[in-house]
């Protein structure tokens, strides 16, 4: 074996063993370790009916409180029921339509209230035009509804636009009444 294979093969082993020797594991008494319950007294504070997580120290002191937000979430998402979710477009526009202003302006103010709320903005069109003309149809109505959304004060980095062109429709005919179903941007929230 010459002097170079076996010096590749030695850079090769010690940079194992280093790799190796930094990686690192959890203790007991890591002090970002959740418990799984809290004492009975902390129990009897929380009345709210919120779920909370506890951590413990060394020496068993509460360290800090994680709570779950999602009821809250869950309360204030009450205030779009009955909102629109889907807007339509005309044929090879992406000009939001003066109807649907208003069921935007709710969904506006629901993203300004809640700045840690995000929507997916989806983008379709009709299967008329190319593939290609289609999801750069679909990505200008999506964000037509963006910039719609952006002017009322939500925070861009609470959107995310996505196109889905021609490829999810919701109408499989092949006429005019098909064809506006299709021709869409429809809100999801994560």
């Amino acid at each position: 074996m010459s002097v170079n294979k076996l010096g590749k093969f030695a850079v090769i082993g010690l940079s194992a063993a280093w790799i190796a020797g930094c990686s690192t594991t959890a203790t007991d008494t890591d002090s970002s370790t959740v418990a799984e319950d809290a004492n009975s007294t902390e129990q009897a504070a929380n009345t709210d009916g919120s779920d909370q997580a506890y951590g413990a120290g060394e020496d068993g002191a509460l360290t800090s409180v994680i709570v779950d937000d999602t009821a809250a979430q869950e309360s204030s998402m009450d205030s779009l029921a009955g909102v629109e979710t889907v807007f339509y477009f005309d044929f090879d526009k992406s000009i939001v339509r003066p109807e649907s202003r208003e069921a935007l302006a709710k969904h506006a103010e629901y993203l300004v209230a809640n700045p840690d709320a995000r929507a997916v903005l989806e983008g379709h069109a009709d299967e008329r035009g190319t593939r290609e003309y289609n999801m750069a149809l679909g990505e200008r109505r999506a964000k037509a509804i963006s910039r719609y959304l952006t002017i009322q004060g939500v925070a861009a980095s609470q959107i995310e636009t996505v196109s889905f062109g021609e490829e999810v429709p919701v109408a499989f005919g092949h006429d005019s009444n098909a064809w506006q179903l299709n021709r869409r941007v429809e809100v999801r929230y994560e």
